[in-house]
């Protein structure tokens, strides 16, 4: 006897072999960009959202033409992170420009929490990944990634910036760059 496909098993197997290839293609169609999640959670004002945004959206153009210095304008002068400052960071940023190229981002804000306090604070609960072009092979690399991070920001000079990171620094997190 001989099996003869139903219109439903071709579709279903059709349907398959395309989120297969979705997958697979995932990462060559990656565009970065910032975004809130639908199911967010939200405690701010739809102003300082949008400021909030608005600063991570400057940041992440100047990450796409590698402009060191208006990319460090998302951090706070103050910026910490495991003994890092901000200085620590501009040169990790120009050795990631150095090895890198095309690198984009990709945010995506679960939670947004700000207090106005008298200097206005928030955090950022926020999934994502970096990714760019490695100089040496030419290949697209996923150069970082993390889930749940905890962006601490604060609104300083007229702009929100980021004051440092909850949690443990990834391992190899520093690269060979520090």
């Amino acid at each position: 006897m001989h099996w003869k496909p139903t219109a439903a098993a071709v579709a279903i197997s059709v349907g398959i072999m395309l989120e297969i290839q979705g997958c697979a293609m995932a990462p060559l169609t990656h565009r970065g960009g910032i975004q809130v999640d639908r199911w967010a959670e939200v405690k701010a004002d739809d102003k300082t959202v949008a400021d909030i945004l608005a600063a991570f959206q400057q940041a992440e153009g100047a990450l796409q033409i590698q402009n060191l210095d208006a990319l460090m304008n998302l951090y706070a002068q103050n910026y910490q992170y495991h003994g890092l400052g901000k200085e620590d960071l501009r040169k990790i940023w120009a050795q990631l420009f150095a090895h890198y190229r095309g690198l984009i981002r990709n945010h995506i804000f679960s939670r947004i929490a700000v207090r106005s306090d008298q200097v206005p604070t928030a955090e950022i609960t926020c999934s994502g990944s970096l990714y760019g072009i490695s100089t040496e092979t030419g290949e697209r690399e996923n150069v970082d990634s993390w889930y749940g991070e905890v962006h601490y920001l604060v609104y300083q000079d007229g702009a929100w910036r980021i004051r440092g990171h909850e949690g443990a620094a990834p391992q190899g997190w520093l690269g060979p760059w520090i």
